[in-house]
């Protein structure tokens, strides 16, 4: 199987025998934004005031955000940062994989190439985010709290990340799998795509003709998702 394979990989993969499989993912496109003030006023009205109500309320905790890469953190920090990321696993039933010693090997290997945001309260790292970057894209991430506060994960996870790649004139952002609720904060849904190689002629066929049907189907769940982005008019 190869997943998450590029536009121009998947002719050479059909051509291979591979059958292709779309999925939709939220991605955020930068359009020569300024600042992220720019990126706030081409969505509606509505939009925009919830953005900021999610935003004062992590300000008004008294948390403040800062932009790391991987190897400015010593290791008392990326254990703070590794308790986030772990809890959020356990919280929800599933094997955090990775220890704070991977991480703090793979910050100083890839430095301004990993992105860490931190939620600090006080002294106190309260909050982070992981991603990675290259020349053109940010992608995340692993998330995770040590305090309740609204807004806090749309701002650590999303609107501090947009802001990461507007100041970085980096292309996109692409903050993961899943999530209907990136639609309303201007992430828009796009085609990704995997393949697979199956050996079997009858089950290749079989397969084939499933995901003939289902590519119809998601290409519809695109579009109307597409019918509810946020953003104005004409933009």
């Amino acid at each position: 199987q190869c997943l998450y394979a590029r536009e121009e990989d998947l002719e050479p993969l059909r051509a291979a025998g591979l059958i292709l499989r779309r999925g939709v993912q939220f991605h955020w496109l930068n359009r020569g934004y300024r600042d992220f003030a720019d990126f706030l006023d081409t969505l509606t009205a509505e939009r925009r005031k919830k953005i900021r109500r999610e935003q004062r309320a992590v300000a008004e905790a008294g948390l403040r955000i800062e932009v790391r890469h991987g190897d400015t953190l010593d290791a008392e920090l990326w254990a703070a940062v590794h308790s986030h990321y772990r809890d959020t696993f356990l919280r929800h039933g599933n094997h955090p994989a990775f220890s704070a010693a991977f991480f703090q090997r793979v910050g100083r290997a890839l430095g301004p190439r990993m992105v860490v945001l931190i939620a600090r309260q006080g002294d106190r790292p309260a909050a982070s985010a992981i991603c990675y970057r290259n020349a053109t894209t940010l992608f995340g991430r692993h998330w995770g709290t040590a305090v309740a506060c609204p807004g806090l994960h749309f701002e650590l996870c999303y609107y501090r990340g947009i802001e990461y790649a507007i100041a970085e004139g980096l292309q996109r952002f692409e903050p993961g799998a899943g999530g209907e609720h990136k639609l309303m904060r201007g992430f828009e849904p796009v085609s990704t795509w995997s393949a697979f190689w199956i050996a079997d002629g009858r089950m290749r066929a079989l397969l084939a003709r499933h995901l003939a049907r289902e590519d119809g189907a998601v290409l519809d769940y695109q579009a109307e998702l597409a019918r509810h982005l946020p953003y104005k008019a004409g933009r």
